[in-house]
């Protein structure tokens, strides 16, 4: 597969994932939108603790040396 078609593939499956979420919105339990804004915030938890813990280590780092 060349890379122009890579591009175009993975753009497809993008703006069709968006298409789909966006109009799951009326499908009941179906609806992809929630599951994605879920996934993202939980994203955002997970990226701040990350850091905080990366913080706590170079923090311990910086009392031994």
């Amino acid at each position: 597969m060349n890379k122009w078609s890579e591009l175009f593939i993975g753009l497809v499956l993008i703006v069709g994932s968006i298409i789909v979420a966006w109009y799951s919105q009326n499908w009941g339990t179906w609806n992809f939108w929630i599951a994605a804004g879920e996934f993202f915030k939980g994203g955002i938890f997970w990226f701040i603790m990350v850091i905080g813990a990366i913080f706590v280590l170079l923090g311990i780092s910086s009392l031994k040396g």
